[in-house]
């Protein structure tokens, strides 16, 4: 009878293990099977493994056992490489993943814009991709309301065109030199290395501009469902012209044909916990189930007379454009269908400029992207080096160029060309693009901040009592722990951008603090009660053992 038992419950084991293994071997989750797919890929080892150098590698030189360390022929190299193996983390979106796809021309914009890549119905353009969050260090949360970002890079015949792109359709700031301060605001206290909402207020009430950024991560649009599924807005109003040298002054904004779908707190609480990394899986898996996703390009346009009549600044990159000011063109559809081969490679190398434009477009005009025009390239000198458009991902599709030498990957060097300009040997020549404008437009952006925007957010945008409540829970929470003063401060800029916003706040934070109070009070009840029970439980075994002591 007990081998029968022993017999049932070892069925009962294996049926058990049966279903589990295939459970997980029926997964949708592309990521988790990566190194699966690699083996059925390649059945056999892929080759020998040789040093750096080439050379086959025995299997004795994987050992240190019993040998001299110092002389092995392997370890030394192995370990040198790999305490090197690391670049500098990207200060701002260092957390990311990408993928490449294509850009197919749907629609005729010949009337705007010259531009090679955007002209021909039906030609289709490289992409690489590169998305991100904005404020996490590698390693942090996909599922913290921060701005999102979709980097593209295209390989055009003209060069490459980057575009960066965010998810919410204002930027952050209008002035370049606050970018500095913003991040080490938003970022991690220097002492603590955490995220300090103090810090992130104090800024706010001192230079509130991204003010605006914050109610739009406060409300329903603040966490999108996966990069799959959000818009991204190339944020700067770009100068474009056509081939008879017509200027526009046009947004670039990408939407996603997966439909606008976004998480509520609880959502992204609940899915953080079990997967930190759900944006980064959700791509791609998409990918590598053939949902590719994909995007429609659209051009806000404003003329040059509609530059006269509107009643606001264009190129305050804070603010949105008021209905009816300008109209909206389509261009075409941007489709991601390939994963990277290597993360490292394809992606955590990939460089993108907004200064890298194409014939046809001459670039915003805004304070921030002539900032960007310097700072981005100095960036990515530091990051990757000086010849970082030479990786195989940055490369253009056609370069000749009097940039050379310097540290590796130089590519062809340009070879035996000559190395200056001008030359009578033959070397590159400048072209002349003749349907450019010798006029240039200069900006003058005001100094005062503007609560305006925010309020035509807060209160038209934000379209119902609910949703505003949301938005006021979001930003109550965020001033929970801060100092009275300063929450004084954030309650009247608040109140200045709606009576209604500062009224909900206020409340929403009185009843947390009476939460955290009543919390704290039943903690110390309960921590008495525990007292005051070991203590009469300590006194019951005194008597107990007195009693017994004289019985």
């Amino acid at each position: 009878m007990r081998g029968v038992v022993v017999f049932v419950c070892l069925c009962a084991i294996v049926e058990h293990v049966s279903c589990y293994r295939y459970h997980n071997e029926t997964l949708p989750d592309a990521a988790s099977q990566q190194l699966t797919e690699f083996r059925n890929l390649h059945p056999n080892p892929i080759g020998v493994t040789t040093k750096v150098s080439g050379e086959p590698l025995d299997i004795r030189d994987f050992t240190t056992m019993n040998t001299d360390i110092f002389i092995s022929r392997n370890h030394f190299r192995l370990t040198s490489h790999f305490v090197r193996e690391r670049i500098p983390e990207r200060i701002v979106h260092a957390k990311g993943i990408g993928a490449f796809g294509y850009f197919e021309v749907t629609h005729d914009v010949s009337k705007y814009i010259k531009s090679d890549v955007f002209n021909g119905i039906g030609k289709k353009t490289p992409v690489v991709a590169r998305y991100s969050s904005v404020v996490q260090n590698l390693g942090g949360s996909d599922l913290v309301p921060e701005t999102k970002a979709m980097a593209l890079k295209f390989y055009t015949q003209e060069g490459n065109l980057d575009l960066i792109c965010l998810h919410l359709p204002i930027f952050l700031y209008r002035d370049p030199i606050i970018f500095q301060k913003f991040t080490h605001a938003f970022k991690r206290n220097p002492r603590t290395d955490l995220i300090d909402n103090t810090a992130r207020w104090d800024l706010l009430t001192l230079h509130p501009d991204p003010l605006h950024t914050v109610l739009w991560l406060a409300s329903d649009f603040g966490l999108p469902d996966g990069y799959r599924k959000m818009d991204a807005f190339a944020e700067h109003v770009y100068e474009v012209y056509n081939k008879h040298g017509d200027r526009y002054y046009v947004k670039f904004n990408f939407r996603t044909e997966q439909g606008l779908f976004n998480l509520t707190t609880a959502q992204a609480q609940a899915i953080g916990v079990n997967d930190p990394d759900y944006f980064n899986r959700d791509l791609y898996n998409a990918i590598a189930a053939k949902q590719y996703p994909t995007w429609r390009l659209e051009m806000d346009i404003l003329t040059m007379d509609d530059l006269l009549k509107v009643d606001y600044d264009p190129f305050d990159m804070t603010r949105l454009w008021k209905r009816g000011t300008y109209h909206t063109v389509t261009v075409g559809r941007l489709v991601i269908n390939q994963r990277a081969e290597n993360n490292f490679r394809d992606i955590d190398q990939s460089a993108f400029c907004p200064s890298n434009l194409v014939p046809g477009i001459k670039g915003p005009l805004d304070l921030v992207f002539r900032a960007r025009k310097i700072f981005y390239p100095d960036t990515q000198n530091y990051r990757l080096g000086v010849n970082h458009d030479n990786i195989r991902v940055n490369a253009p599709l056609y370069d000749k160029t009097y940039s050379r030498d310097g540290k590796p990957p130089v590519a062809d060097n340009m070879k035996d060309a000559p190395n200056y300009f001008p030359n009578s040997f033959n070397g590159p020549m400048p072209y002349v693009d003749e349907a450019r404008s010798s006029e240039d437009i200069t900006v003058y952006h005001r100094n005062a901040f503007d609560l305006q925007p925010m309020a035509e957010f807060y209160n038209e945008i934000v379209d119902s009592d609910a949703h505003r409540q949301r938005v006021a829970n979001g930003l109550a929470n965020s001033l929970r722990t801060v100092p009275r003063d300063l929450e004084k401060k954030a309650m009247r800029i608040l109140t200045l951008i709606s009576r209604d916003l500062g009224r909900r706040v206020r409340v929403t934070l009185a009843a947390l603090r009476a939460e955290d109070v009543a919390e704290r009070r039943s903690r110390i009840a309960q921590c008495l009660d525990d007292v005051n029970r070991r203590n009469a439980e300590r006194f019951d075994k005194y008597i107990k053992s007195y009693s017994n002591m004289h019985t």
